[in-house]
């Protein structure tokens, strides 16, 4: 007896349904930026903000924070910070932490989860080594400060 075997497909349907159903829940109005406090002949002192550009507050904030790339061709990782700020009003923004002007030449990540009701929204932003550099200054929105901002 010879049996034909060919691949068998098989689509859960459930699954497939699940996926498609998902909203997107694409970020919008969100912003992270990089903001030059202070700067003196010795030092410059430099504050990480979310910026909510939204007209709606969002709750549950949850943002990781961490550095990695390469220094002096060897492989560097910063610890990984958590922040969590029950609610960030409508055009507002919070100080999420200070930043070493050591880790520029660094990937410096940080990722963004939160609510909006009972949605659900996410977003990485990444700023890349030297990016944060006066010739990409901007006037931030709402912290009203000199810096680099990502939306």
């Amino acid at each position: 007896m010879v049996f034909n075997h060919s691949p068998i497909n098989i689509i859960n349907p459930i699954n497939q349904k699940m996926i498609k159903d998902l909203p997107e829940n694409i970020v919008e109005d969100i912003a992270i930026a990089v903001a030059l406090e202070k700067e003196s002949a010795e030092t410059k002192l430099w504050y990480v903000y979310l910026i909510n550009l939204k007209k709606e507050a969002i709750e549950n904030v949850l943002i990781t924070s961490k550095g990695y790339g390469e220094k002096d061709g060897e492989s560097v990782k910063t610890s990984v910070l958590r922040h969590m700020f029950p609610v960030v009003p409508a055009a507002s923004s919070v100080l999420i932490e200070p930043i070493d002007e050591q880790t520029f030449g660094l990937n410096n990540e940080y990722w963004l989860s939160y609510y909006i009701g009972n949605q659900i929204f996410d977003k990485k932003f990444i700023f890349l080594p030297e990016s944060i550099v006066e010739m990409n200054f901007i006037r931030l929105p709402v912290v009203n400060k000199l810096g680099v901002m990502i939306r």
